[in-house]
């Protein structure tokens, strides 16, 4: 639910255009640039359930269903948007009466990353009367890890403090905020998927996803946050309120007027950032605004272009998704030799 009770928003399928030989999708100018189409996609849990079950070898529409909770016509509207969006391919396996089964892309392999940060921190910092999520085991040195964010050109380890961003051609934030598309809520004989709870808190809003980008451009005080993000001054207190809350923002006042507060990112807020990286990397990876980059980052150690990897905590090796043992995508993800490439 957004801060005015409306739906989450999603990606609309007939704004996407995959390209069939990449399978990169060219976004026009003007438009939603490659963070709002990610944001829209991800930041719906009954698109991230979808892919979970696609992903452990549900192909059909009877399979989605058989599994319960899901009514006919959200599968439907998932399906098309994940198939628009390049993440699922649909083949036709009977030609009368037609019928179709659905396969996962190469793009759609490729969220793993996302996936296992959003575990990771859905682990640490999930209340704790959430269903508690068991361990991810790295095969390669047989220890349960944590992913650690790390660059890509150098290999060295990554914080907030380590990255200088900048806003590209397509990087203005009213173009990085997924479009409000209505979307029929479930019913009380439906219930909603329960996969990465409280990751959904905080990416499967748009404006609390915007707020937290805003933070991690240095965002501190109400005006800054509304002037960043574009949002409505009763949505910017109502996320701000609500991110408080939860803990990953917190109050301080400020030095020169005790009176009036300044907002700053938690630990818990501070530790979400392997995930933004990691979708800002799966993001423009695979949609392409035809105006150029949203966002540009540089590490600072080395001064080359960031793009997010991710090392086992243990062993210091680069993770692979194939090394990764999992029991189950609500907790992890696990998909044979896709990796990175």
């Amino acid at each position: 639910m957004n801060a005015t009770g409306a739906s989450t928003p999603t990606a609309s399928a007939g704004s996407l255009t995959p390209t069939a030989s990449v399978g990169v999708t060219e976004l026009p100018a003007g438009g939603p640039n490659a963070l709002a189409v990610t944001l829209g996609l991800l930041g719906d849990e009954w698109n991230l359930w979808i892919l979970r079950f696609a992903l452990l070898g549900s192909r059909r529409y009877n399979d989605w269903l058989a599994l319960g909770g899901i009514s006919n016509s959200v599968l439907s509207a998932r399906l098309a948007i994940l198939t628009a969006g390049g993440m699922l391919e649909r083949r036709e396996y009977q030609q009368n009466p037609p019928r179709h089964e659905y396969s996962v892309t190469r793009k759609g392999q490729s969220i793993w990353p996302v996936l296992i940060t959003m575990w990771s921190w859905e682990k640490q910092w999930a209340p704790n009367e959430t269903a508690p999520l068991p361990p991810l085991r790295h095969s390669t040195c047989g220890n349960d890890f944590t992913p650690i964010l790390r660059c890509k050109e150098c290999g060295e380890d990554v914080d907030v403090r380590s990255l200088d961003s900048e806003m590209g051609p397509s990087g203005d934030f009213s173009r990085s905020v997924p479009e409000a598309t209505s979307r029929r809520r479930s019913t009380k004989s439906e219930r909603r998927p329960e996969i990465l709870a409280h990751t959904m808190e905080l990416v499967g809003n748009r404006w609390s996803a915007a707020i937290i980008g805003a933070a991690f451009r240095g965002a501190r005080r109400y005006g800054e946050f509304a002037e960043i993000t574009g949002a409505p001054p009763a949505i910017v207190a109502d996320r701000l309120k609500h991110l408080t809350e939860i803990g990953v923002m917190e109050t301080r006042p400020l030095p020169d007027r005790p009176q009036w507060s300044e907002y700053r990112l938690t630990a818990k807020g501070t530790a979400y950032f392997p995930v933004v990286m990691c979708m800002i990397s799966w993001g423009q990876r695979w949609f392409r605004s035809a105006d150029g980059p949203d966002i540009v980052l540089h590490h600072n150690a080395c001064g080359k272009r960031f793009e997010a990897r991710l090392g086992c905590s243990v062993c210091g090796e680069e993770l692979r998704s194939s090394d990764i043992e999992a029991i189950d995508l609500t907790t992890s993800v696990h998909v044979p030799g896709s990796g990175w490439s």
